[in-house]
């Protein structure tokens, strides 16, 4: 008796059923191994969420930088002429109010950087530095008013104890212009140059690129 054979459409349908399971159980599997945890999701999430309130920070910043400096300029003017970098005595006379008058400058740019927000480690080191700079023109500030009191050899100590604290000053607030140029082109922002105003050398100064390229 001749055996029966499936038709051979049958055989096709069921090879291409069969073919179809395959494929969805193996794709299934795949997708089980690559697909993104639950973890892994959530720390993508706070890594986004941390980049965009980075952002933020960043551009707080340099708002709270450029008002700083806008504050604190008339303040090394002034420690300028009365004290040149030589520590020599300038000609300008200066009066107990414009001292005064430092002072509150200088202690406005130090409660300005005060309760530091926590961000990412480029956008803490141009804070910090910023924050350092500003604590040093203040103690800058108290050095010269104390030095005004004292004659002789003391006097002269003092005086030129402010000269560096007002170099050093200068100097970290340059570092701290650079990172923060550095941040906010990383962020989209553009070069942003917010720099003290610096007659000697060894500070760091603003590259040559136009203020708000995104060049690097």
């Amino acid at each position: 008796m001749p055996v029966q054979r499936p038709p051979v459409r049958g055989r096709v349908l069921a090879l291409a059923v069969a073919f179809a399971l395959g494929a969805l159980v193996a794709g299934g599997a795949v997708f089980g191994m690559t697909r993104p945890s639950s973890i892994e999701q959530m720390a993508d999430q706070i890594r986004a969420e941390s980049a965009l309130r980075d952002k933020t920070q960043i551009k707080t910043l340099t708002e709270l930088a450029r008002t700083t400096r806008d504050r604190l300029v008339p303040v090394l003017d002034g420690l300028g002429r009365a004290l040149p970098a030589d520590g020599t005595a300038g000609p300008v006379v200066v009066t107990a109010a414009d001292v005064e008058n430092w002072r509150k400058a200088a202690t406005a740019a130090v409660e300005g950087f005060a309760d530091p927000p926590s961000g990412e480690t480029a956008t803490n080191v141009a804070r910090s530095s910023l924050t350092s700079a500003v604590r040093q023109i203040a103690t800058a500030v108290d050095t010269y008013a104390a030095a005004r009191d004292l004659t002789g050899p003391a006097r002269t100590t003092a005086m030129d104890l402010t000269v560096r604290q007002r170099a050093d000053a200068l100097f970290t607030w340059s570092v701290g212009a650079t990172a923060l140029d550095a941040v906010n082109v990383d962020a989209g922002y553009g070069h942003q140059h917010v720099f003290l105003p610096t007659p000697g050398e060894g500070e760091l100064t603003p590259d040559n690129e136009p203020e708000g390229n995104h060049d690097s």
